[in-house]
């Protein structure tokens, strides 16, 4: 029997018996998601009235002002948390023990911290008037320490010898840094630093617990506020429109780390090296000319006593 450098190759009963769980995993899948289908239409939230409301011009322009306050509010937390995050990246990678340790106490604690709970003391302790900056703080103090930890992986991940060399030709430490290290870590952590970004999109929907008009807490007032159908509130319809809006910006950065990601691979590899022309390949290797030349005077010329 065929086998593999990891594993085994299934034989007829293994292949046998996992086309059978499979098939039973999908049938209870189905089953699942058919039981909820079932479950919702049951309570009325397929009802068609529900989706009268969002044929309305003000209902559109109210998730249209939702969705640019998201895209604020994650601007700005995504400029700052990158900014953070190349500080306490550079604070961590420090010659000096004390900024090496108070960088590492600040990562550590605010990763550990639940980001719900450090909006909601940002916008009830400090930013009480203005609840946009307690969630633009809170996802900037989260993700920038996780941002941090991608600089300083990506600058780790630099071969030694890259470090060495730019030592050896006398550059300081910040030439160091800025020059060589960190653009080579920027560009291997590109796609990971994308895919945090995309975590930081889905976390402003946290705006919703401090109140925030962001896109979430439109969907959750407009749901409340329109009137029931048959006794029904539109929450369902809320969330397939709110929820593929989210989706789709997420898909979208996704696409913008996957293309990143294979612009880098494709820069790496280069372009490839011509072959040289045959005069030149001849005019490269003289020794090859002289000892053709040579060979030829032996052959026919006059012997020389």
């Amino acid at each position: 029997m065929s086998g593999s450098v990891l594993y085994d190759v299934p034989g007829p009963k293994t292949r046998a018996r996992n086309r059978l769980y499979g098939a039973l995993s999908t049938v209870v899948l189905l089953g699942l998601i058919a039981f909820v289908l079932y479950r919702l239409d049951d309570t009325g939230q397929f009802q068609a009235g529900l989706w009268d409301d969002y044929e309305y011009s003000d209902t559109q322009q109210r998730i249209l002002d939702g969705l640019l306050t998201t895209l604020k509010t994650f601007a700005l937390a995504a400029v700052l948390s990158l900014g953070l995050g190349a500080l306490l990246a550079a604070a961590r990678l420090s010659d000096h023990r004390p900024v090496r340790w108070a960088a590492t106490v600040v990562v550590e604690f605010f990763r550990a911290m639940p980001l719900v709970i450090m909006i909601f003391l940002l916008s009830a302790a400090i930013f009480v008037s203005d609840p946009m900056w307690a969630l633009v703080i809170g996802l900037t103090l989260y993700n920038g320490s996780v941002q941090a930890e991608l600089f300083r992986s990506g600058v780790n991940a630099v071969p030694r010898g890259q470090n060495e060399a730019a030592y050896a030709l006398g550059l300081r430490k910040t030439q160091v840094m800025t020059g060589v290290l960190i653009p080579q870590a920027v560009r291997t952590m590109l796609p990971s630093i994308i895919s945090q970004l995309v975590v930081t999109l889905k976390d402003t929907s946290l705006g919703f617990i401090i109140l925030y008009e962001e896109l979430l807490f439109v969907g959750k007032s407009f749901a409340q506020q329109t009137q029931p159908v048959n006794g029904v509130y539109a929450f369902i319809p809320m969330v397939i429109v709110f929820g593929s809006i989210y989706i789709l910006l997420c898909l979208a950065l996704s696409g913008v780390a996957s293309w990143v990601e294979r612009r880098t691979q494709r820069s790496r590899k280069g372009r490839p090296t011509p072959p040289p022309a045959t005069g030149a390949a001849v005019m490269a290797d003289p020794g090859h000319s002289a000892d053709t030349t040579g060979g030829a005077s032996g052959a026919d010329g006059p012997t020389v006593h």
